[in-house]
């Protein structure tokens, strides 16, 4: 969503202007010594003040960097605003002395220094005041968009994780293994009950343990091996300071899912998968022995992971291949960091 734009319209400036000018010069119509002359010029030279600092404050508000923007007035920017209009001011009080040379110059100048603070407080406290809206207005409508995306991404896992493909699969290969005899059918059937079971209690959480995510990631590698047999071996070195870090749930095992999903899956060509430490990220690779067909698309899978890492800390998913090894490395997650 791109950030609104910190503008004030063309009109708004210079009927403002125009209008403070003509305003100062009231008191002079009043007057029974009233002097067109004097008027005019009085109120030429406050339109081109006002002119002048409404677009020097916008100018010095606007350059502000967004990181280190603040709902805060900015005292130094304030007195700088300041002392540029009383530049500005003597110098238009020393040209009015020029232009009307008959008046004197010690009073004049004290009332149009006076005249240029007051318009210059009220110019900077409104731009001030209507940046801060538009910094709010974004504010909102970022934490409206993370909002959205996040539902998105959160209903995007749940269909990963919630899998009919999947589900057959694992009932297919439960029939079998009834029919056949198999000794560890009911091993399987525990296996899946609480894979099922981690769904359920995973999916409304951002983060889990990854000693948590092992367990989801293990019972789903259980009835993958009941399905492919040797045809695919899996190593974890994690160690005990990575297991206690954070990660969003069911990633590692959407990702050795998309492993076994795109490519050779075989007793001939055991797909060979890794999870491992590599300084401050978790990674997961494997050799790439794509199925025939198979383009090397991130998907959704991926592409939701990224998301979640991406709204939780502002950092993303790093992913290389070389054609030999598929590599996804994934920011390690400290409590600290969780908020």
């Amino acid at each position: 969503m791109a950030k609104p734009q910190f503008k004030i319209s063309q009109v708004t400036i210079w009927i403002s202007s125009i209008f403070l000018g003509l305003l100062s010069s009231v008191p002079q119509m009043a007057s029974h010594t009233f002097n067109l002359a004097e008027a005019a010029v009085n109120a030429a030279l406050t339109a081109t003040f006002a002119l002048l600092m409404w677009y020097f404050n916008i100018f010095m508000l606007s350059r502000q960097p967004e990181k280190s923007r603040q709902q805060s007035i900015s005292y130094s920017k304030l007195v700088s605003s300041l002392l540029v209009g009383l530049v500005l001011m003597l110098g238009l009080a020393w040209i009015q002395q020029l232009i009307l040379s008959h008046i004197n110059f010690g009073p004049t100048m004290l009332m149009v220094e006076v005249r240029g603070i007051l318009i210059n407080l009220v110019f900077y406290m409104f731009l001030n005041l209507l940046q801060q809206n538009y910094e709010n207005q974004y504010v909102n409508m970022e934490l409206e968009r993370i909002k959205n995306d996040n539902l998105g991404a959160q209903y995007e896992l749940l269909k990963q994780q919630v899998n009919p493909h999947f589900l057959f699969n694992s009932l297919n290969t439960l029939k079998a293994m009834v029919e056949s005899g198999d000794e560890e059918a009911i091993d399987f059937i525990i296996k899946l009950s609480n894979f099922y079971r981690y769904t359920l209690e995973s999916r409304k959480l951002d983060l889990i343990h990854v000693h948590e995510e092992m367990e989801i990631l293990n019972a789903y590698l259980f009835l993958q091996k009941a399905r492919f047999d040797n045809g695919f071996t899996f190593t974890n070195t994690l160690d005990s300071n990575v297991l206690t870090t954070l990660i969003p749930p069911f990633t590692l095992q959407l990702l050795v899912e998309n492993c076994l999903k795109h490519n050779i899956v075989s007793l001939q060509k055991p797909l060979h998968i890794k999870v491992y430490r590599d300084t401050d990220y978790l990674v997961v690779e494997n050799q790439i022995q794509l199925k025939k067909g198979e383009n090397n698309s991130l998907g959704v899978g991926l592409k939701n992971i990224d998301l979640r890492y991406n709204h939780l800390l502002d950092k993303h998913v790093e992913i290389s291949n070389d054609q030999k090894v598929f590599r996804i490395k994934l920011p390690l997650i400290y409590e600290h960091n969780h908020y």
